[in-house]
């Protein structure tokens, strides 16, 4: 499968967003690839940063808008397509929402962001309520696709819940970076176990992940801190962890990255992951904590 990947850096104009990330899908398209997937949050600057109810303005409700868009996009480019918006449910109910668009411009399937942050500069539970469809791939032209975002990426149970339900990839639009006040030690700590838990994640599962991070700099509109300087660092990884491609971390990329699908078949036979599994052992696994 050809897979390409848009990282690319936003203004404050959903609209330029929008006519940017259009050129950048073509782009993609005409380069070969047969699978697009774009960051986190794309249409706009990553507005969790502040808590300002202004924002929900931006939300848009599934179908609406930006999936008309988007589905457009996808039909005239003949790919499939993974987006990622700001849905409105219905009011005071919005959600961290990936869509994925087939060939044909239909709407495949969407993925609601399961696992939802509360951190300095990222104040997503303040505008997402957590996702409530499950770890469901998404059934498209190119195969299942496992759809999760973000946040979603650190947790070894949804890539691996997203696996047993028969995804052939995982995918993780992204929007992570740095805050300026960290020791140039620990930004280099963030960015190598951001990358090494999902390579994990291949190896664990058998399954290649593609991971589309934003890059530049947004600034933080309350001035309370320094605002987030995107990592960039879109990867491919294939099914044994290896990569297979990596961004620079500070520039706007197209990148077409040709993945063998086949290959899960080959390295779930030498390493049966899934065969040796203790499911009979787990049960904590449903615990918060397992106390004794």
């Amino acid at each position: 499968m050809k897979i390409g990947i848009v990282q690319q850096s936003n203004t404050v104009s959903v609209e330029h967003n929008k006519l940017k990330l259009a050129e950048n899908i073509r782009a993609a398209a005409k380069q070969g690839a047969q699978l697009v997937v774009l960051q986190e949050l794309h249409n706009s600057l990553y507005f969790c940063q502040t808590e300002d109810t202004e924002i929900f303005n931006l939300a848009e409700p599934i179908p609406g808008p930006s999936t008309a868009f988007y589905s457009d996009l996808a039909k005239e480019n003949n790919i499939v397509l993974v987006t990622s918006l700001f849905e409105r449910r219905t009011a005071g109910i919005y959600h961290n929402t990936a869509v994925v668009f087939d060939i044909d411009g239909s709407m495949a399937g969407k993925y609601r962001k399961m696992h939802i942050p509360d951190d300095p500069a990222y104040y997503e539970k303040f505008y997402f309520t957590p996702g409530d469809l499950g770890f469901e791939p998404i059934n498209t032209s190119l195969g299942r696709l496992g759809v999760l975002v973000c946040w979603d990426q650190w947790y070894p149970e949804a890539a691996r819940a997203m696996a047993l339900k028969g995804a052939e990839i995982l995918i993780y639009p992204t929007a992570i970076g740095w805050e300026s006040t960290d020791a140039e030690a620990e930004k280099e700590r963030q960015q190598t176990a951001w990358m090494t838990v999902q390579r994990g994640h291949a190896v664990a599962n058998g399954l290649p992940v593609v991971a589309v991070n934003r890059t530049g700099y947004e600034p933080d509109p309350s001035g309370q801190t320094n605002g987030i300087q995107f990592w960039g660092t879109s990867f491919v990884a294939g099914p044994q962890g290896e990569l297979l491609y990596k961004a620079p971390a500070d520039k706007d990329v197209i990148e077409i990255i040709d993945v063998d699908m086949k290959r899960s078949e080959d390295v779930r036979r030498i390493w049966p992951f899934f065969r040796d599994r203790r499911i009979d052992a787990f049960n904590d696994l449903l615990k918060r904590f397992a106390d004794e």
